[in-house]
């Protein structure tokens, strides 16, 4: 493929940028979403091929696929950096079969135990690259500083990947009390010295509005390049940097399936993904849009089931919605940012509608999309809820049924999966995370114990890592990855919480930069 430009979703952009522009900008002018111009597409052959190379090569080649404007031997080269002995699997996101039609896709075998690594370890490389790049050209003379909004795993995700890359500092925000011990401390003691941390007095949705309105505050852009020589950008899935990667999983598993026999090439899958913010069930559309065979995208909601409403509906509406602490942390979003970048795709890219709707989301919470439209999602979507009772079942029974051990995001895409597939198409779900992240949980699911129960006296006072080694212990050669068993001898670095308003996330910034 030729160069491929990129233009927003909002339409406020006159002229598309270069696929550098895009990584290092972040977020559009006028607060859309980049997209590429042409999607590409590969050959059934072309997809099953990649079976016979290493991972980071199946990268590559969807990587040169869009026409990104680095040459392919850099793109080759980033792609081996970020996907090498960095993984704990050589395979990097093996597929593991349940049974003849059931596969999970694991996606946390970074290091950080979550699939947010899939993506956080190639966006910092190519987010520096491109940064190089548009210096060499006379289009950039300023650092950055990337501005994380996280429920849980994307912050460390994040901080690992970008801590020590020259140019560019990190701060993260997560919700205070809002994520599990582990996360907490993966975070808090993060090493590095262009890296901070901040909790934040809300919840998820309170951190990822605050980042965006610092995102859109052009009063405080102004200041940060006149004062610090600093732009911000961003590592969420708004950035499109962060969502190519996670394209490449969903096209080599369908590989894998058909290397080991359990696909025959050109045969349908469905995709079964829990998700909050969009990015990964999104990823795995556009896979489907470059020929991979997938018939349906199975959206799992935890109780917070704003786009399992929004799918079976075509509203989506938060004006009076409560938000629900579940098992499954990173999915308690309101707010799903990458709903955006999937609606205007199925509008045929009407960038007005897609402002308009957005406009209505800011100040009513609320809107509903056109009939040709909602016909549209209902013919890639369907989703289903799973409350949190059910989620600590489905993990039990998935671990006395096929000796897997799951973790409870992994566990409501299992169940919504049975609940959603059909009978004659296999599934493929993702496994967005480890166990060993989310143990207080994975432990009641064992014991037969109710979300709300709270646990024995004796393993409440253990830490995380310690209950992860009883879990270990009785489940029998669970492992817990070297990353996350190594917690509790690591130094907390970061403690302090700010409030979620633009002010007091910018007087953070603010503070952070001139102590540097």
């Amino acid at each position: 493929m030729a160069e491929n430009l990129f233009i927003d979703t909002r339409g406020a952009c006159a002229e598309g940028v270069a696929f550098t522009e895009a990584v290092v900008n972040g977020l559009a002018q006028g607060g859309g979403l980049y997209v590429p111009t042409a999607i590409p597409e590969m050959e059934i052959d072309e997809i099953c091929d990649l079976a016979h190379v290493p991972y980071a090569q199946r990268a590559s080649r969807v990587y040169r696929a869009f026409g990104i404007d680095l040459p392919e031997a850099e793109i080759d080269a980033l792609c081996e950096r970020a996907y090498g002995d960095n993984f704990d699997d050589e395979r990097v996101a093996p597929v593991v079969s349940l049974d003849d039609s059931t596969h999970i896709l694991e996606l946390w075998h970074g290091p950080t135990s979550a699939f947010k690594d899939m993506a956080l370890q190639c966006l910092p490389l190519f987010f520096s690259a491109s940064a190089r790049k548009l210096r060499a050209e006379g289009k950039l003379g300023v650092e950055h500083m990337i501005l994380v909004a996280t429920s849980g795993d994307t912050g460390k995700a994040a901080l690992a990947g970008f801590s020590g890359v020259e140019g560019v500092s990190i701060g993260v925000m997560y919700p205070d009390g809002g994520v599990s011990d582990i996360q907490f401390k993966q975070m808090a003691t993060q090493r590095g010295d262009n890296v901070v941390v901040w909790g934040v007095a809300g919840n998820f949705d309170d951190c990822q509005t605050g980042a965006k309105n610092v995102f859109k505050d052009s009063a405080f852009a102004d200041r940060l390049e006149a004062d610090y020589g600093i732009a911000l950008s961003s590592a969420n899935s708004i950035n499109w940097g962060r969502l190519m990667p996670q394209i490449v999983y969903y096209v080599s598993a369908y590989a894998e399936l058909v290397a080991k026999g359990a696909l025959r090439a050109g045969d349908e899958v469905d995709v079964c993904v829990p998700t909050g913010n969009f990015g990964n069930i999104l990823a795995a559309y556009y896979a489907k849009r470059m020929g991979c065979p997938i018939r349906m995208l199975l959206c799992a909601s935890n109780e917070n089931r704003v786009l399992t409403d929004f799918i079976n509906t075509g509203t989506y509406d938060i004006s009076e919605r409560p938000f629900v602490k579940t098992p499954t942390p990173s999915m308690d979003i309101l707010v799903s940012s990458n709903l955006e970048r999937q609606l205007f795709e199925l509008t045929g890219r009407d960038s007005d509608a897609i402002r308009g709707w957005m406009e209505d989301l800011a100040t009513e919470k609320r809107f509903r999309i056109d009939r040709d439209t909602f016909q549209a999602v209902r013919a890639h979507l369907v989703a289903d809820s799973v409350d949190n009772e059910t989620c600590l079942d489905a993990i039990r029974d998935a671990h006395e049924r096929y000796g897997y051990l799951m973790d409870p995001h992994t566990a409501v895409a299992y169940k919504a999966a049975c609940n959603l597939r059909s009978d004659d198409v296999p599934v493929i779900i993702a496994s967005t995370a480890h166990w060993a992240k989310f143990g207080d949980n994975v432990y009641r699911a064992l014991h037969g114990l109710k979300p709300t129960d709270p646990l024995p006296a004796d393993v409440a006072a253990l830490t995380g890592c310690q209950l992860n080694a009883l879990i270990a212990s009785e489940t029998g050669g669970s492992d817990v990855p070297t990353g996350l068993a190594e917690l509790d001898g690591l130094p907390i670095r970061f403690t302090e919480v700010i409030e979620g308003g633009t002010e007091c996330i910018e007087e953070a910034l603010i503070e952070y930069l001139s102590k540097r």
